[in-house]
């Protein structure tokens, strides 16, 4: 068995075996996606992924662990499980999936394993170079949305076609998906921090933040600009800057053994100093990898310390209700000495 497969069979040291079920674990431990399908089996033996007919063949090529066509899911299940008495389940399944299993399953103790979640989001955190490959190739992906868009955004566009526009080049560039529901507010709706795209009509003197990312080979990218349409008032220009002073006063404190918090801290400084403390109303930033939201998160009570081989964000906001809001988000690969800054688009404010 491969290190990832050893590594979770270790964390449930009280078990005989550990059933993954949920979508990111099967594609972190396999390599392979399979969307809502398939049960991952790790016992001391070895171990084998069940998948249907649908990716059956797919998965016997791609999939780093044995592959099992799927027949009578359960008993096969049991036969894998023959001499384990005690067997941890990821967590992520509904309560109603899980007392379903056991019935099918009688016989075995099957429990939630904390250690078995904690040792994956642990191991997630830190990027093979396939990995961070993917995620700067996703990155480019959403660049080239974001230079494309720069010439689409103007007046009497909507948010909606806004937010279209920027997944339609994503997917016709590359993107096997897009990494969430993309943020396209403008005017009022963008002191929003997550708001939802709508048939409003982009004015002059708008601000237009837009949220937005890729997927390539399972591996997110997530960035963020708000772009001024027409013109900037002095309000805007000098909401703007702080947080683009934030952000890179932010990004220049990363480093592995720095506590996240301490990223948190320094973006905050900047905005509280500027007087807008109580209008940056979410934490600095996330980790992203095959999940958009993973390890570490970088908020003022995070307790983690940044490693190296993290990919996190960077993303302080400046949100004043009624009138606008402004936020700047780049992806960042933590090294021993500082970072690597995996997003290329300019940030300085670009007025359309």
């Amino acid at each position: 068995m491969n290190e990832r497969l050893l590594a979770v069979l270790d964390s449930a040291a009280d078990f005989d075996g550990v059933l993954i079920t949920c979508e990111t674990g099967r594609r972190y431990l396999t390599g392979f996606d399979s969307d809502d399908a398939g049960v991952l089996v790790i016992t001391h033996k070895g171990a084998a992924f069940i998948i249907d007919g649908r990716y059956f063949e797919l998965a016997e090529k791609q999939a780093a662990v044995p592959v099992l066509l799927q027949e009578n899911l359960y008993e096969q299940i049991k036969g894998l499980l023959a001499d384990c008495k005690r067997v941890a389940v990821q967590s992520g399944i509904t309560l109603a999936q899980f007392e379903f299993m056991k019935t099918k399953l009688d016989g075995i103790e099957l429990a939630p394993c904390e250690a078995v979640d904690k040792t994956l989001r642990e191991m997630a955190r830190i990027k093979t170079d396939d990995e961070l490959n993917a995620i700067i190739k996703a990155q480019r992906i959403a660049e080239l949305a974001f230079d494309h868009i720069l010439g689409f955004i103007k007046e009497g566009v909507t948010d909606v076609e806004i937010a279209a526009e920027l997944e339609y080049v994503m997917r016709k560039n590359g993107a096997e998906a897009i990494s969430f529901d993309t943020i396209a507010v403008s005017g009022a709706n963008s002191s929003v921090p997550h708001g939802v795209p709508t048939a409003k009509k982009v004015s002059a003197g708008d601000f237009v933040t837009m949220d937005f990312g890729a997927v390539v080979n399972g591996c997110h990218s997530d960035m963020t600009r708000t772009v001024a349409v027409g013109f900037a008032t002095d309000k805007m220009k000098q909401a703007y800057n702080t947080v683009l002073t934030a952000q890179i006063k932010a990004l220049e404190g990363i480093k592995a053994g720095v506590p996240c918090s301490q990223i948190d801290r320094l973006a905050r400084e900047v905005i509280s100093a500027a007087g807008y403390g109580e209008y940056f109303t979410h934490s600095t930033g996330h980790g992203v990898g095959y999940e958009i939201h993973e390890a570490p998160n970088l908020s003022q009570k995070s307790e983690q310390i940044l490693k190296a081989g993290d990919v996190v964000t960077v993303e302080p906001g400046i949100y004043l209700p009624a009138e606008f809001g402004v936020r700047i988000e780049d992806m960042a690969f933590v090294t021993e000495n500082g970072c690597k800054n995996l997003t290329k688009s300019p940030k300085e404010l670009i007025i359309v």
